[in-house]
């Protein structure tokens, strides 16, 4: 765990056999209005509520949990988590919102035949995935929230309903698994994904000023440099056709 900015706290994934997502606390502490930014892989529950706590951070200042998209390591323990922050919305883009309520989990598992591991893995029930979603996101929102002033950017690709969040005060971007600090992307061939999307929102995202890149999985990158997210673009090109 550790303070990335004022106002943003990264509790890093715990990998194991299937990727553990990363959480970003935002807001500042004082605000009592605090974020959380994707939850992690089911069983990580404990672990991310543990460190939170240890962030000192009141359970009732958690206000809402925001889904960069929906895949099983970001939102597998969202259940276990709102069991800890019962007061906490959640908000998903919109096109996976509507799965979530009809309990739709074809965007949480991407593929059938890991969909049945999981299942069996994790002793998932069939339902495991319906949630009631209290915002639908659409992309071009502009959130006030923590003492802190967030843009919702909208980057289908990697998943139908993915966004990032940019605060341009400080230039942070948390882009969930679209792409991460270490010249790779995120996978364009499970369900809803499509790589000339994935590929439109690469050129999108390198468009922000970015000095501090807070991905989905792996390292973090401060000092980003400017030409960063186009020349791994640039590098991932030939493929996202």
């Amino acid at each position: 765990m550790s303070q990335v900015y004022k106002g943003v706290q990264f509790i890093p994934g715990q990998d194991e056999f299937i990727p553990d997502s990363h959480v970003y606390v935002i807001g500042k502490p004082e605000s009592g209005d605090l974020s959380l930014v994707d939850a992690g892989l089911t069983g990580k529950g404990s672990y991310k509520v543990n460190s939170i706590k240890k962030l000192g951070i009141r359970p009732e200042d958690i206000k809402r949990i925001i889904m960069t998209h929906t895949h099983l390591d970001h939102i597998g323990c969202l259940a276990e988590l709102q069991r800890d922050f019962p007061a906490a919305e959640l908000w998903v883009h919109k096109l996976e919102a509507d799965l979530l309520e009809k309990g739709d989990d074809r965007a949480v598992y991407g593929m059938e035949m890991f969909k049945g591991m999981c299942q069996t893995q994790f002793g998932l029930d069939v339902n495991a995935f319906k949630f009631k979603v209290d915002r639908k996101l659409e992309g071009s929102e502009t959130l006030e929230i923590g003492d802190m002033i967030w843009d919702v950017v909208f980057i289908p690709g990697h998943s139908m309903g993915g966004i990032a969040l940019y605060e341009p005060v400080a230039k942070i971007l948390i882009p969930g698994d679209v792409v991460y600090a270490d010249y790779a992307i995120g996978r364009f061939d499970l369900y809803g994904a499509n790589a000339a999307q994935l590929k439109d929102s690469l050129d999108k995202l390198a468009k922000l000023d970015v000095d501090i890149l807070l991905p989905g999985h792996n390292q973090i990158m401060k000092g980003v440099p400017a030409d960063y997210i186009r020349k791994t673009t640039k590098m991932w090109e030939p493929y996202l056709v």
